[in-house]
């Protein structure tokens, strides 16, 4: 089983979509996810850029992922520990967590720690990026450029 993502957006080209492994298994735990390494990728709309990626050892943990490309088109993070950390020198598809808006207020997208996946294998990682460049809470929204 496998999963389309969109991974990218222009405003001249159509976007690109990857198909990814649908069962993702992360070599190192989440921050927050208590030792899960299991999850399945569920796409939540048929344009390939809202997800939710479901633990299968807890079925009570999901957590909302989108390709940050979409939504932000000048996110260009250095991957090559990810990469290292996959085994793969193929790009990996990209996707970063979304916290859902609460009373009023927008959802916003961790582009600090995304998750690098290998798209053929579903090895999956997720990496702190150094610096302070992108946000830990980058608000998704009408400002932001999501097809």
């Amino acid at each position: 089983m496998s999963a389309t993502v969109t991974v990218g957006t222009t405003a001249t080209a159509a976007p690109a979509r990857r198909s990814v492994i649908a069962s993702l298994d992360f070599a190192e735990s989440m921050p927050g996810m208590a030792g899960l390494h299991s999850f399945e990728l569920a796409p939540l709309d048929d344009t390939g850029f809202l997800f939710a990626l479901r633990s299968t050892e807890d079925t009570g943990t999901r957590l909302f992922v989108v390709p940050p490309q979409a939504y932000f088109p000048e996110y260009t993070p250095g991957l090559s520990g990810a990469r290292e950390s996959l085994g793969t020198t193929e790009d990996p598809v990209l996707l970063v967590v979304v916290h859902p808006g609460h009373d009023g207020a927008a959802p916003t997208a961790n582009l600090l720690a995304p998750i690098a996946v290998d798209p053929s294998t579903g090895r999956a990682v997720q990496t702190l990026l150094d610096g302070d460049e992108w946000p830990l809470r980058a608000p998704l929204g009408a400002s932001s450029s999501a097809a």
